[in-house]
């Protein structure tokens, strides 16, 4: 009895001190310094940042597969660098999209979305988060064709953790949605978001945006579906789309916040890239005055130490692209019928220019924008001159050129001579404008690849690399990442017997022969 009395007085004497413990706990317990919600305006500014590359190594993918296959950029190189190269798989690459997009981009837009969709104060947020978020998810599914749409970024949200694929076709139907919804209800007289960092909330330049990512994925449909095509490209002209090189979606830059890509070619991957010789050629073959802003060469390089600058050569004269089809054994046959001392001495990408590492990169361009509204005139889905869309978007990537870098600028002589040299033939029509399509897609893989499935243009030879793994003659898809394999094999599993076979050559819905 003794002992049970000593027992109920200990527990007595705990229970009164735990209770006076509590007087002022949740006080103690809450972090003063660090918040425990971000303003959804900051989100969607870290969305828009991550929609780039966001360290050297993430931009493999596009330096693997999106310019290689596109012939734009090329590496001799295998192992870690293989890609579209050789036409071959190399998993650690192909997967780079998907982890940055549904890992990071995805998973802020979609929490934007959700967080502001009831929210009459800040509904031109809410918009300009549709719109960012449809961006997104058309850079996934180019890539990769049928994916998690409805259900993606809702792991937190909605505790799902195993997303449903969606078809390509369902996702387009609701992106060309999603897209005319937003941006239409877009409103000057709502609060405007002066913390966006893309545009700091104007109302005007959004609407632009959304309805130029409306005619780019109109036009995407241009070969599976172009009733429809014709029918949300009028849309998107109506609504109004870019109207000069200051509507451009740009990302910018600097010394600290860098280009990542230009970081990872001006060190860890200074040698091992260079600029294609299809790519190198149409721009000297046609007196292009934009390769002198684009390209360098240090004449005479034996080597990687002697890519210094007093060899560099911005001359167009001096530029020779790196031929397709070559490893860095076999490429040694070829240097002397090209003119070269060694594979170092190829054209490159200018670090001091267009790859410096405070270079803006972008997105969405006036430029792109004329060049579609060029074809959808030419096809007789909306009015207007074509051959003026055409010269206007061939002006608006040259003077691009100078937002890279004041000593990127062409002279506006050198500019209308090629436009005067340059007109649209209507028999060629659809060439001419997806060729320049390409040269103004130029950094944007992404873009470039989907345009050239899309449109066939430029007419590009297969690459001749003698180990392709592939059975056509361009490399068409990504293949699923080996994580989603593995944590959602049921749904990938449906996907890929619904799409086709998970590889290189499975063409995704909208790229029909």
């Amino acid at each position: 009895m003794r002992n049970l009395k000593i027992y109920l007085s200990s527990l007595l004497t705990i229970t009164l001190l735990l209770g006076g413990c509590e007087e002022g706990f949740d006080d103690l317990n809450t972090d003063k310094v660090n918040p425990t919600s971000l303003d959804p305006v900051i989100v969607m500014n870290k969305a828009i940042l991550d929609a780039t590359y966001r360290d050297g190594v993430a931009t493999l993918q596009m330096l693997s597969y999106n310019f290689g296959i596109v012939q734009q950029i090329i590496t001799p190189y295998g192992s870690s660098l293989a890609g579209a190269n050789y036409n071959q798989t190399n998993t650690a690459n192909t997967s780079r999209v998907w982890q940055n997009f549904y890992q990071i981009v995805i998973k802020q837009v979609v929490d934007v979305v959700e967080k502001t969709r009831d929210d009459p104060e800040r509904s031109n947020l809410h918009n300009m988060g549709r719109i960012w978020k449809a961006h997104a998810f058309m850079i996934l599914t180019d890539t990769y064709g049928d994916i998690p749409y409805f259900q993606a970024g809702k792991g937190f949200l909605e505790e799902i953790t195993e997303a449903k694929y969606d078809t390509q076709q369902a996702i387009y139907m609701d992106l060309l949605k999603e897209l005319e919804e937003a941006s239409a209800a877009l409103d000057d007289n709502k609060s405007v978001e002066t913390s966006d960092i893309l545009y700091s909330g104007s109302i005007a330049k959004w609407r632009r945006l959304g309805n130029s990512l409306l005619l780019r994925a109109a036009m995407r449909l241009s070969k599976v579906e172009p009733e429809t095509a014709k029918i949300y490209v009028a849309k998107a002209v109506s609504g109004g789309v870019m109207q000069n090189n200051e509507d451009d979606a740009i990302i910018r830059h600097t010394s600290l916040y860098n280009n990542y890509l230009g970081q990872h070619l001006s060190a860890r991957e200074k040698t091992n890239y260079y600029l294609a010789a299809p790519f190198v050629n149409y721009l000297k073959d046609n007196d292009d005055p934009r390769i002198s802003s684009i390209a360098i060469r240090y004449v005479g390089a034996k080597g990687g130490p002697e890519q210094s600058l007093d060899r560099a050569s911005t001359a167009p004269e001096d530029q020779i692209g790196m031929p397709m089809g070559y490893d860095d054994v076999s490429i040694s046959t070829v240097l002397q019928e090209n003119g070269v001392a060694s594979l170092w001495d190829f054209s490159q990408g200018n670090i001091y220019t267009v790859l410096k590492v405070d270079a803006p990169e972008f997105h969405v361009t006036h430029a792109q924008t004329q060049l579609l509204m060029a074809e959808a005139a030419v096809r007789g889905w909306i009015s207007g001159d074509a051959a003026a869309y055409f010269s206007n978007g061939i002006r608006a990537h040259m003077e691009q050129m100078a937002i890279y870098d004041v000593s990127a600028t062409l002279p506006e002589a050198a500019i209308q001579v090629y436009i005067d040299a340059n007109p649209l033939n209507p028999t060629t029509a659809l060439e001419q404008i997806n060729t320049q399509y390409w040269v103004a897609s130029f950094l944007n893989g992404s873009e470039a690849w989907a345009n050239f499935r899309r449109s066939e243009f430029p007419a590009l030879q297969p690459n001749p690399y003698p180990g392709s793994e592939i059975s056509g003659d361009f490399i068409r898809r990504m293949p699923y990442p080996d994580s989603e394999i593995i944590t959602n094999q049921e749904n990938v599993n449906e996907a890929i017997g619904r799409q086709g076979p998970d590889n290189l050559d499975t063409r995704i819905w909208w790229d029909v022969e």
